[in-house]
Formats: C-alpha cells, sequence, structure tokens
C-alpha cells in the first residue's frame, strides 16, 4: 500500500510543474509576442505619418510626447531622458554644473540674478541680486527666455565670458571665469542658542553625507550638546546619502531601509556600515508636507529607532524607488523599480498608483488599510501616508495682503532699493527694519497696484451672490452694502493691521542682498514655530523621553 501512494505522489506534482512550467512559457511568450507586435505598430504609424502627414512632423519631438504620454500612465517618477537633457539630469542628481554660480529669473522686466551662491565666479565678481542681464559675450538677452539665458551662462570650466548688467541707473561689465559649481546640500549650518546647533539639509546630492557630518562635527566644536536637523522642504535624491547621515546617529549594523521590487536584483538591505558620529545627542528633526523620498528615510529611520523627536507636518510620501538605465543614442530612462521600507517595517508610499491609472483619479491608501507597525520602543507607527511628526505645528499662514506684495515683486523691489541705499546692517538673525523704514515702505507703494480679497471680502461676495437668489434680498442688501463698506476701510488699514507680518518678510528679503542664501535662512528661523517648539524639546530631556515612550501612544 505504501509503494501505491508513493508513486501518485510523486508523478502528480511532476504532471502540475510540467503544465505550469508549459502555462508560464506560453504567458511569456505571448506577452513578448504582444510587445514586439506594438513597438512595430508604432514604428510603422510613425513611419507612415511621416510620409502622408499633410504638413511636415518632427519624429524627435512627436515620439517623445508619445514616450512621456506613455510614461504618464505609470507614475510621476517613471520619466524619458533624452541625450540634450542628460546634463539638466545629471546637474539634478550630482548638484554638479559648469558655469558662473547664480540663480537667475524673469521678473517681468527681463532676466535678473535672484540669487549668487557665495563663493562661486558670480558672487566673488561682484554681481548682484537684482542685477538685469542685458548682454551675454555679445548677444543680447534682453528679451530671450530664461532657460535660453541660463544655457549661455554655462559652458565648459575655465572659459571665460563677460556680462553687461543693468544695476539701478548704471550700465556695468562683469568679466568672469566659469567654474565647476557644486550646490551646496547644507546652505547654512550654526548655532541658534549657546548649546543648541542648527543644521539646514535642503537635498540629497552627490557629498550630501560628507556635509552633514562637517557641520555636526564643526558644532560640536563650537560647544553644541543637542541638534535639530531641518529637513523641511527637501524633495530627496541620492539613496546612500540618506542610509550615510542616519549612520551618523546610530550604531554601526543596524537596518536602514531595504528596497523590495519584482527582480531579485533590486531588492537590498542597506544597514549602517560605520561609527556614528554621536550616537547620543539629543536630537529634533523637521519635517513638512514636501520633505520627500532620502528625507523620510532619514526622518523615519530616526523615527523607528527612537532616536529623534519628529516635529512639523506630515511627509509627503513617496516610498518609490527609481533606477536609471541607459537606452540607445545616449537616452536614459528612469524607471520605478521598487518600494523602501523603513526599519519597522512600513512603507511610507501614500499614493498607489496601480489604483490611480484604473480610475483615472488620484487614490491614496485609505485609513482603513493602513498597518500598524512598532518603533524600538513599542510605539505605533503606521504605514501608507509619508511619515507622521511625534508633535504637529500648524502651518504658517499669511495674510493676503502679504502674499499680493510679495507675489507683485513690491518687497522684493523694496529690499533692492534699501540695499542701494544703506551699505550695511546688522547680522541676519537680529536685523529688522525699523518704522521709520516700514513707512518708507508704505510711500514707496503710493500708485503701485496690489489689490487683493481678503477672506472676508470673499465672504462676503459669495454671501452677496446667493443671497440674490432670494426672495428677501432687497431685504438685506442694505445690510450688505454697509457689511462690503466697513470690510473695505478695514483692507485700507491692513498695512497697519499685519505690520508685524510684512516687516518681518521685508527684513528676510533685505538680508538676502548683504547674506546671500544662507543669512536668508538664518534670518528664517527668528519667529519659527517649528524651531521654538524643537528648541522646547532639547531644553527639556523628560519632555522629549515621555514622547520617545510607548506610552505615548
Amino acid at each position: 500500500m505504501i509503494q501505491k501512494l508513493k508513486k501518485p505522489i510523486v508523478f502528480i506534482p511532476l504532471v502540475l510543474v510540467l503544465f505550469l512550467g508549459t502555462i508560464a512559457f506560453q504567458v511569456k511568450n505571448d506577452k513578448l509576442f504582444a510587445l514586439a507586435k506594438n513597438i512595430d505598430i508604432f514604428a510603422t504609424l510613425v513611419r507612415e505619418l511621416d510620409s502622408y502627414y499633410v504638413d511636415e512632423i518632427d519624429p524627435d519631438k512627436l515620439v517623445t510626447i508619445g514616450i512621456n504620454a506613455m510614461l504618464e500612465e505609470l507614475d510621476p517618477y517613471t520619466e524619458y531622458i533624452p541625450e540634450e537633457e542628460s546634463a539638466d539630469f545629471r546637474m539634478l542628481t550630482t548638484g554638479e554644473y559648469a558655469g558662473i554660480g547664480a540663480l537667475i529669473g524673469n521678473r517681468g522686466e527681463g532676466n535678473m540674478i535672484l540669487m549668487p551662491y557665495t563663493g562661486f565666479p558670480a558672487q566673488s565678481s561682484g554681481l548682484r541680486i537684482a542685477d538685469f542681464i542685458l548682454k551675454v559675450d555679445s548677444i543680447d538677452v534682453s528679451n530671450k527666455p530664461t532657460a535660453e539665458v541660463s544655457d549661455l551662462l554655462k559652458g565648459p570650466a575655465n572659459t571665460s565670458l563677460t556680462l553687461k548688467v543693468l544695476r539701478d541707473k548704471d550700465t556695468l561689465d562683469f568679466s568672469l571665469i566659469r567654474k565647476k559649481i557644486t550646490l551646496k546640500n547644507v546652505p547654512f549650518y550654526g548655532k541658534i542658542d549657546d548649546k543648541t546647533g542648527y543644521i539646514k539639509l535642503s537635498d540629497f546630492t552627490t557629498n550630501a553625507s560628507t556635509e552633514v557630518r562637517n557641520a555636526l562635527v564643526n558644532l560640536k566644536a563650537q560647544g553644541a550638546e543637542k541638534l535639530i536637523l531641518d529637513l523641511r522642504d527637501n524633495p530627496g535624491g541620492l539613496l546612500n546619502e540618506a542610509v550615510e547621515i542616519v549612520n551618523l546617529f546610530i550604531p554601526k549594523g543596524k537596518e536602514v531601509v531595504k528596497t523590495l521590487g519584482k527582480l531579485q536584483n533590486v531588492n537590498y538591505t542597506y544597514k549602517t556600515s560605520k561609527t556614528p558620529i554621536d550616537k547620543d545627542i539629543p536630537l529634533v528633526v523637521l519635517i513638512n508636507e514636501r520633505s520627500a523620498s532620502a528625507a523620510e528615510i532619514v526622518a523615519g529611520a530616526l523615527q523607528d529607532y527612537d532616536r529623534a523627536v519628529l516635529v512639523g507636518r506630515k511627509s509627503f510620501g513617496k516610498g518609490l524607488v527609481q533606477t536609471t538605465i541607459p537606452l540607445t543614442y545616449n537616452a536614459q530612462v528612469k524607471v520605478t523599480t521598487a518600494k523602501y521600507y523603513i526599519p519597522s517595517g512600513r512603507c511610507i508610499q501614500a499614493i498607489d498608483y496601480a489604483q490611480t491609472r484604473e480610475n483615472g483619479s488620484v487614490t491614496t491608501v485609505p485609513d482603513s488599510l493602513r498597518k500598524a507597525f512598532k518603533t524600538a520602543n513599542g510605539r505605533i507607527v503606521k504605514d501608507g501616508a509619508g511619515i507622521e511628526p511625534d508633535d504637529l505645528v500648524e502651518e504658517i499662514s499669511y495674510a493676503p495682503i502679504s502674499y499680493t506684495l510679495v507675489a507683485g515683486n513690491h518687497v522684493f523691489d523694496f529690499a533692492t532699493q534699501y540695499f542701494y541705499k544703506h551699505q550695511s546692517i546688522s547680522d541676519p538673525m537680529t536685523f529688522t527694519i525699523s518704522d521709520s523704514d516700514y513707512e518708507d515702505f508704505k510711500k514707496f507703494l503710493e500708485g503701485k497696484e496690489y489689490d487683493y480679497t481678503t477672506y472676508v471680502e470673499k465672504s462676503v461676495q459669495d454671501l452677496e451672490k446667493y443671497a440674490e437668489k432670494e426672495a428677501y434680498f432687497e431685504e438685506i442688501k442694505t445690510q450688505l452694502e454697509a457689511i462690503k463698506s466697513k470690510v473695505n476701510h478695514s483692507k485700507e488699514n491692513d498695512l497697519d493691521t499685519y505690520k508685524e507680518e510684512v516687516k518681518k518678510i521685508l527684513s528676510e528679503e533685505i538680508v538676502s542682498r548683504y547674506y546671500f542664501q544662507e543669512g536668508m535662512i538664518e534670518a528664517g528661523l527668528d519667529q519659527d514655530p517649528a524651531i521654538e517648539l524643537a528648541k522646547s524639546y532639547l531644553s527639556d530631556p523628560a519632555k522629549s523621553s515621555k514622547v520617545l515612550s510607548a506610552s505615548i501612544k
């Protein structure tokens, strides 16, 4: 009986294996045939269009549009990079290019220097914010698009160029030598009080971890015993740089993140490999809704190990890994190949692009389907919606008049005028414009357009629109007019009502003229609610310990 039983047990799985293997082979062949068929159709279509279409077509442009439309069906991060865009892509991933080292843009009257980066040719040659670019070498660029002017400024390292610019009422000439420009991942770090260090990490390009390491070592040498790591508005970047930054604060041999995808060669576990700089320094990490990808790995890993208190707002939720694959003719495709999972086991991806493709609308992971995980101390954390802070800071809400003054370039133009009149100012953290300066600003605005709609004004307009449809409209019309009159009167006083808010915005813009990007960041730390909350945790170890213990959640 045993022998009779053995035979079918061996034979039936063998049949199943052969059967399933045949199906798998057939499915694979069907898929390959479908790919070949559709590629042939596409090539034939382009060829016939080129032959028969009534007007001349540009095959490169047409095919690129087709490729981009196809990739849009997948996710926003899978993208085609033609050869002519390779230099820009390289700059995004490495932070390097050759040029003069300045951000330029159009403020309505032509292209101007918006920010010369410290230590590079533009700044060292004397170019300043608000210098209008008239000529690059012998080329008149007064009416050229910003992208074209930017291309003219870039070029091989150690090549020369001349610029003619308009500064206030003076026309000036500058001779510069293009240099290799490496944009800083840490545009600013310093001490915000006697014991607290602050590091602003704005990107994760090459050397990000080295810059953070150097900043941390220098701050400790200056006496910093506590640290704020600011990842707000950081879009992410290189995964290995994120792992190295986490390693600055946690021991060797700890898992930071792992990637899991369809192919075995993209599955990998990244662990810390070095001795940390300081595994005990009290640490607060700042995040917001624009902290993404590598920034979320750093914040999430430090949260999973209960190594840092997270302050701010929920992060973006990008848990997808991209790999760059070379194509023919020096083109590339950046394709999503995996998802990453941080030490607790959670994936922070917030949007389900597979579902989004099916129903046409953006589909986020519903709260009911978010899974619970635990940190090292047993705190409950959930997947599927980015990294949630341990303590929430509401976004700063500015008055409509502030938005309008900035959008209309009035703040920018006044700061430039102030710079021309004042040779120097105090340091970024203490500088603020005087009440007399503010009165000058109000006079500066006279005759300038800066109309806007207040929140109350919009509400009254909506009320009036709906009330007109009601039979009793005539009865309340007089009261509505009185409310509108009162609102308009209050609006005229907004420059006084929101004086302190506008003064702070003006002061930060003025600081940028003297101290550039670094000074603007430092000035912004004053009266920052997230910074103040972070300092409260760092000054009270018991408060931090309570948040990082399992009892809090």
